[in-house]
């Protein structure tokens, strides 16, 4: 499986069976969708789905399924039979019988603020590898070689994203969800996060925009 960052919270995981794409929102790559099979969406939020962009990708794309919670496949009654919603505990599989496992976990949105709604949010764990939280620090219960972890953001305080690695216990933690920071803040926040959750075995880094990284077979 190859992870390749493709801006916010935006990844995609080339697998033998299908290339998956979570998350493409306004501050991701344009591009993010293109030869994707299967797009995963964590929650409704602009910075995690665009819907006219979604709908493109979907008309340009006949064969391109999409899994996301039950508020987000609502707003799409145009794409019936090809927008699936799913919840806590949900599992499906990518490619077929036999193709690659998706986990859901996860159920609401991190409180922004009180007066705030607080809205669906679902995280994905993918071919028991790579968990995509979306914008909350759901705890998988299954072991997690790989975490994407949120670098910022109105609802989360560093340390609480320090207790979230430390929790999960991924082999390696890679940073996401840093598209509104400029670089003196994410170095800063990349650097105490080392500290403050990195081992001798497990790696905390924030990988760039367009970097790709070899993970376990998909």
């Amino acid at each position: 499986m190859r992870f390749t960052k493709l801006g916010h919270a935006c990844v995609r995981l080339t697998t033998p069976h299908g290339t998956v794409v979570i998350d493409p929102g306004a501050l991701s790559d344009p591009d993010a969708m293109a030869g994707a099979d299967v797009v995963l969406i964590t929650h409704e939020h602009f910075d995690h789905v665009v819907p006219e962009t979604l709908r493109a990708a979907a008309a340009a794309n006949p064969d391109l399924e999409v899994w996301t919670n039950p508020a987000v496949a609502a707003q799409f009654p145009d794409l019936a039979g090809r927008i699936h919603a799913v919840t806590h505990g949900d599992t499906f599989e990518i490619g077929g019988a036999g193709g690659v496992s998706v986990h859901v976990y996860g159920e609401r949105h991190a409180v922004i603020h009180r007066d705030i709604e607080v809205i669906d949010n679902v995280g994905f764990l993918i071919a028991g590898e790579v968990f995509h939280p979306g914008d909350a620090l759901t705890v998988p219960e299954e072991t997690t070689p790989t975490l994407l972890v949120p670098a910022g953001g109105p609802w989360l305080a560093l340390g609480d994203a320090a207790d979230f690695i430390r929790e999960v216990d991924p082999a390696r933690a890679l940073l996401i969800h840093d598209g509104v920071f400029n670089d003196t803040g994410l170095a800063m926040t990349e650097r105490l996060l080392g500290q403050l959750a990195g081992t001798d075995s497990r790696s905390v880094r924030r990988p760039a925009d367009g970097e790709s990284i070899e993970l376990a077979a998909g």
